[in-house]
C-alpha cells in the first residue's frame, strides 16, 4: 500500500501516487524516471519525499546532487552515488574493479575503460539490490559532470529486470540522457490554484491580503516562489517593485534569495561565498577557505546563520547549498575581486587535490597564464586517461583561453576538437575549426586541422565539393604526412559510399590513393578502392583479400579495414570472417561505439550470405548504436533487423524500424540513398515472402531509378535477384532484363560471391523458356551451392518454373528441398511460399516444425548460445555489457520457453538452427 503524501507536498498527490506505485512495483520491474520542470516547481521536494517513502519501504537509498561549480570534475557525481558501496569494489572482476577505481583516482591504474567502469557501477547496484531494493536519487542532473551522466545512463538502460529505481530531476532544455529509451520523463508544472493558496496560507498565515493576492498571482503555482516571495515580503527586506512581472521567474527568485543572504553577517557571508564557488562538498574545506577570505579562522558556528535561513544544509561533514538558485544568486552578487579571492583561497586549501586546485587557480586569474594553462592541459590528460573525455575537452578549452602564445592556444583548441569528434559533438568541432582557421599554427597542428576536415565521414558532409576538398587536402598532406593523406582519402571514400558523387570524383579518389605509395595489399588502399569504386576495382581488391589470413595476422585494426573492403566488393564470406576479428577485440576492450559499427556491417554481410539471425549481429548493433548516439549505424542495423523479421515472420504493414530508419535518412540527406536502398530491399523481400510480387516490384525498382532518393549504385547488384523474382511474377520481364543487362555491365568480370549469385539467379528466372533449364541448374550448382538460403531460392524458382511448364512431378523435388532449407534457416515466410507451390502440385500434409529459437528474443538467443558454450554469467555479462544477474534472469525465463530444466541442455535445445557455413561467429 502506498504511503500517504507528506503535508509539505501540497498539490502533488497525483505525482506521488505514480511514483509510489513504481516503488511498490520494484520487485517486478526496475526503471529510470526523470522529473523535469522549471526552477522552484518542487522537483527536489518531490524527490525528497520519494526518498523518504523508499526508506520506509526498506529501500537502500543512494544519492547525488549536481553542482554548477563541479560540472568540470569527472565522475564527481558518480562518486557521490557510489561512496557507500566502494568498499565492496574488491568483489568485482579485476578488469571492472580497476576501471572503476581509476575513475576516482583510487587504484593503481591511471587508465580506465569507461564501459567496464560503467559495468562495474551496474554490478555494484545489482548486487546491493539482491539484499534490498535500491533507489538512486539524482538531484540537479543539469549540473552533473558528463562522465557521471554517461555512467548513469548506461545503468538506466539495464535495470528493467533489477530491483533498482533511478529517479532524477532536471530543468527544461536538452535532456541529460540523450537516449530516448533510457528514461521515462515526467513533466512537472506548477500546483493548481487551490493547492497554491493552501501552501501560502500554511507558510505565511499573517501575510496581508493584498500581498497574499499578489504573491499568488506572480508565483503562478511555483511552490518555491510562493514561499520565497511571501517570506521576503514578510521580512520587509524586499520592495514591491522588485516583484516585477516582466522579470523571468528565475531572476525574481534569485533576488529573493540574495535579499535573504544580505543580512547574515561577514562570517556567514564568507562561508556562503566560498560554498557558491566550491566544487566539492567537504565542510572543512569550505570553512578553511572562508577563514582565509574573512581574515580569521572560522568554525561551524560561523555557518549557523546560513543554516537557520535554509541557505546552507549540513549533514555530518558534508554540506550543500539549499537550492541551486541560492548559489546562482550569490555568484551574481559577488564582485570580480571577491570571486577571484574565493577561488584563490580554495586553490590553497585544495593543494592535495591538484586537478581541483588548478581549476580554481584558473578561475582566479584575470589574464593569460602559461603555467596555469599547462597545468590545465596536464589535468585534461589525467581526465582522458580516466575515461572522462568530455571533461578533458572542457579542460583543454579552458587551457586554450589562458594560453599567452597563440600557437599554444591553437594546439590546445585542436586537442579539444579532437576529443569533441570522439564524443560525436560535431557542432563543437566545427566551431573550434572556424576559430583556429585564422590562427598561427605549427606544422603538426596544420596537419591536425586538415585531419579534422576529413574525419566527418559516414555521410556527415557528402557534397561533391566537400569530397573534392578532402582529395585536395590529401594531396597537400602527401609531401609531409602520408598517414594523414591516407586518413583523408579513407574519409572521402566513405562519403562516396553513402552517396555517389559521380564517376569522375570516385575515380579521382582512386587515383589519389594510387599516388600514396602503399603496397598493393595494404588494407587502407584496399578499403579506399572498394569504397570508391567497388565494381571497377572489385577484382583487384578481391585478389589481394585472398592473400590475407582471416585474422589479418593478429591486427584487428587491419582486419576491420579488410572487412570493409570485402563487404563493399560483395565478398561477403570474407567480410564476415575479417569483421569477426575486430568484433572480438572491440568487445574485449569495451569500445562500444566502434563495436556497433563493426556489428552493423557484419550483420549485412550475414544477410547477403543468407543468415537471417538478428541475434548474431544486427540486434546488438542496433542497441549499441542507440546507446552510443550513432544514428546512421543505428538506422543501418534497424533495417537489418526489419529485413530479418520480414524473412522469418513477415509483416503486412510498414515496419516501425524501417520508418525510424527513413526518418534518419531524411535528417541526413548525404546518407539517404544508402539507407533508403536498404529500406526498399527489406520491404521488397518481405513482400516477396508474403507472395505479393506487385508491391515487391514497386519497392525494389526504386533502387534502380536514377531520380529516386533510394537509387544506390553499389547496392543494385545485390538487390537484382529479388527484383528479377518480382518481375517474373508480375509479367515485367522486359524491365527485369533491362536491369539485368545494366548490372552485367556494371559488375563486369567481378569474382565477388554477391555479384555472381545475383547474376546467375537473375539470368535463370528471366530467361526464355527454351534456355531457362540449364541456367537454373547453373544457378543451383554455381556460387549459391554452399549457401543454403541462396541455393534454396534457386530451387524454389526452378521448381516453380517446372510447375508452370506442366512438369509437375519433376517440380516437387526442388520445391521440397527449398521448403526444408527455408524452414531450417528460419525463413518461415519463404518456407510457406514453397509449400504453396507444392500444394499447387497436389502435395499436402506439411506442418512447419517448431524452432525453439523462435520463442527467444535476439538478446536471449545471444545469452543462450554463450551459456551453451560454457561461459559463466559474469563472463556473458561482461561480453554483452549486462549485469550477471540480468543474465541469470534471462536464463531463468528462457528455460521454460525451450522446455529444458538445466543449463547443460541448452546446446541440444538450440541445435535445430542451421547457420550459413560462411557466417563465422565471434
Amino acid at each position: 500500500m502506498s504511503a500517504p503524501t507528506s503535508r509539505q507536498l501540497i498539490g502533488r498527490d497525483d505525482e506521488m501516487r505514480v511514483l509510489a506505485g513504481h516503488l511498490d512495483g520494484v520487485d517486478v520491474q526496475g526503471r529510470a524516471i526523470g522529473l523535469i520542470g522549471e526552477p522552484g516547481v518542487g522537483k527536489s521536494a518531490l524527490l525528497a519525499e520519494v526518498v523518504e517513502q523508499a526508506r520506509a519501504r526498506g529501500f537502500t537509498v543512494l544519492s547525488a546532487r549536481g553542482s554548477q561549480s563541479e560540472t568540470h570534475l569527472p565522475f564527481a557525481s558518480l562518486h557521490q552515488v557510489l561512496r557507500p558501496l566502494l568498499a565492496g569494489a574488491d568483489r568485482l572482476p579485476a578488469q571492472q574493479r580497476d576501471a572503476l577505481l581509476a575513475c576516482f583516482a583510487m587504484g593503481s591504474s591511471s587508465e580506465v575503460n569507461p564501459f567496464f567502469a560503467f559495468l562495474a557501477v551496474l554490478e555494484l547496484l545489482v548486487d546491493l539490490a539482491r539484499r534490498t531494493p535500491v533507489l538512486v536519487g539524482l538531484d540537479d542532473l543539469l549540473w552533473m559532470d558528463q562522465p557521471s551522466i554517461d555512467a548513469l545512463a548506461f545503468v538506466a538502460r539495464r535495470i528493467g529486470s533489477e530491483r533498482v529505481i533511478v529517479l532524477g530531476v532536471s530543468r527544461p532544455g536538452p535532456l541529460p540522457f540523450a537516449d530516448a529509451h533510457a528514461v521515462e520523463w515526467m513533466e512537472l508544472g506548477g500546483i493548481d490554484d487551490g493547492a497554491a493558496a493552501a501552501l501560502l496560507d500554511e507558510r505565511a498565515p499573517r501575510l496581508p491580503e493584498a500581498a497574499r493576492e499578489r504573491v499568488l498571482r506572480q508565483a503562478r503555482g511555483n511552490p518555491l516562489a510562493l514561499v520565497e516571495f511571501a517570506g521576503a515580503l514578510e521580512s520587509g527586506r524586499y520592495a514591491w517593485a522588485e516583484l516585477d512581472d516582466d522579470l523571468p521567474m528565475t531572476k525574481r527568485l534569485e533576488r529573493a534569495f540574495a535579499a535573504r543572504a544580505e543580512h547574515l553577517g561577514a562570517a556567514a557571508g564568507a562561508v556562503l561565498t566560498i560554498a557558491a564557488v566550491d566544487d566539492g562538498d567537504d565542510l572543512h574545506d569550505v570553512l578553511a577557505a572562508a577563514g582565509m577570505l574573512h581574515g580569521a579562522p572560522l568554525d561551524r558556528m560561523a555557518a549557523q546563520p546560513a543554516l537557520e535561513h535554509g541557505l546552507l544544509i549540513v549533514v555530518g561533514e558534508r554540506y550543500r547549498i539549499g537550492h541551486p538558485l541560492v548559489a546562482s544568486a550569490l555568484r551574481q552578487a559577488m564582485s570580480p575581486d571577491t570571486r577571484r579571492r574565493a577561488h584563490e583561497a580554495l586553490a590553497q586549501v585544495l593543494a592535495a587535490h591538484p586537478d581541483r586546485a588548478v581549476w580554481h587557480r584558473a578561475s582566479a586569474v584575470s589574464g593569460r597564464d602559461e603555467d596555469i594553462a599547462a597545468a590545465l592541459e596536464q589535468a585534461a590528460g589525467n581526465a582522458q586517461r580516466r575515461g572522462a573525455t568530455a571533461s578533458a575537452a572542457a579542460w583543454l578549452e579552458r587551457a586554450a583561453a589562458l594560453s599567452p602564445d597563440p600557437q599554444d592556444q591553437a594546439g590546445r583548441l585542436l586537442g579539444a576538437a579532437e576529443l569533441g569528434f570522439q564524443l560525436g559533438r560535431f557542432s563543437q568541432v566545427e566551431q573550434i575549426k572556424t576559430q583556429v582557421a585564422g590562427m598561427p599554427l605549427r606544422a603538426r597542428d596544420r596537419s591536425r586541422l586538415i585531419w579534422l576536415e576529413g574525419v566527418f565521414h559516414d555521410g556527415s558532409t557528402g557534397e561533391p565539393a566537400e569530397v573534392r576538398h578532402l582529395v585536395d587536402l590529401a594531396g597537400q598532406a602527401l609531401d609531409g604526412d602520408v598517414e594523414l593523406a591516407v586518413q583523408l582519402l579513407v574519409g572521402a571514400a566513405r562519403r562516396v559510399w553513402w552517396r555517389d558523387p559521380g564517376e569522375g570524383l570516385r575515380h579521382e579518389i582512386v587515383q589519389a590513393a594510387q599516388h600514396l605509395g602503399l603496397p598493393d595489399g595494404d588494407p587502407r588502399r584496399l578499403a579506399i578502392f572498394a569504397l570508391a569504386e567497388s565494381h571497377e576495382q572489385g577484382p583487384a581488391v578481391i585478389e589481394q583479400l585472398a592473400r590475407w589470413p582471416a585474422d589479418a595476422g593478429g591486427r584487428p585494426d587491419l582486419a576491420g579495414l579488410l572487412g570493409i573492403a570485402a563487404f563493399c566488393t560483395g565478398d561477403f564470406g570474407r567480410a564476415v570472417a575479417f569483421l569477426s576479428t575486430p568484433v572480438q577485440e572491440l568487445r574485449a576492450q569495451g569500445r562500444m561505439s566502434l563495436l556497433a559499427e563493426a556489428l552493423a556491417i557484419r550483420a549485412w554481410a550475414e544477410i547477403y550470405l543468407g543468415t537471417f539471425d538478428a541475434a548474431s549481429s544486427a540486434d546488438e548493433a542496433m542497441r549499441l548504436a542507440d546507446e552510443t548516439g550513432q544514428s546512421l549505424w543505428a538506422a543501418t542495423a534497424r533495417i537489418a533487423v526489419a529485413l530479418i523479421d520480414g524473412v522469418g515472420r513477415g509483416w503486412d504493414t510498414r515496419h516501425d524500424l524501417l520508418a525510424e530508419a527513413e526518418l534518419v535518412a531524411r535528417r541526413t540527406p548525404n546518407a539517404a540513398s544508402s539507407l533508403l536502398a536498404g529500406v526498399q530491399l527489406a520491404r521488397g523481400v518481405a513482400e516477396l515472402g508474403a507472395d505479393r510480387p506487385d508491391p515487391a516490384f514497386r519497392e525494389l525498382h526504386r533502387v534502380f531509378e536514377p531520380t529516386d532518393p533510394a537509387f544506390q549504385r553499389q547496392q543494385q547488384v545485390w538487390t537484382l535477384s529479388h527484383l528479377a523474382d518480382a518481375a517474373v511474377h508480375t509479367g515485367r520481364h522486359a524491365e527485369g532484363r533491362d536491369a539485368l543487362a545494366a548490372m552485367e555491365r556494371l559488375a563486369g568480370a567481378s569474382p565477388a560471391t554477391g555479384s555472381i549469385i545475383a547474376l546467375e539467379y537473375s539470368r535463370a528466372v528471366l530467361a526464355e523458356p527454351a534456355s531457362a533449364e540449364p541456367l537454373f541448374k547453373a544457378a543451383i550448382d554455381g556460387a549459391s551451392r554452399p549457401l543454403p538460403w541462396h541455393r534454396a531460392r534457386a530451387e524454389l524458382a526452378f521448381g516453380s518454373w517446372l510447375r508452370r511448364q506442366r512438369r509437375v512431378v519433376e517440380s516437387r523435388d526442388p520445391l521440397r528441398a527449398a521448403r526444408a532449407v527455408f524452414e531450417s534457416v528460419g525463413a518461415r515466410t519463404w518456407a510457406q511460399r514453397a509449400d504453396r507451390e507444392l500444394r499447387a502440385t497436389g502435395e499436402r500434409g506439411w506442418q512447419p516444425a517448431a524452432n525453439p529459437r523462435d520463442r527467444l528474443s535476439p538478446q536471449e538467443t545471444q545469452i543462450a548460445e554463450l551459456a551453451a558454450q560454457g561461459l559463466s554469467n559474469r563472463e556473458i555479462g561482461q561480453r554483452l555489457f549486462l549485469s550477471h544477474r540480468t543474465v541469470s534472469s534471462h536464463l531463468y525465463r528462457m528455460f521454460p520457453k525451450l522446455g529444458i530444466a538445466a543449463r547443460g541442455q541448452l546446446a541440444e535445445a538450440l541445435s535445430s538452427h542451421v547457420q550459413s557455413p560462411d557466417a563465422t561467429q565471434d
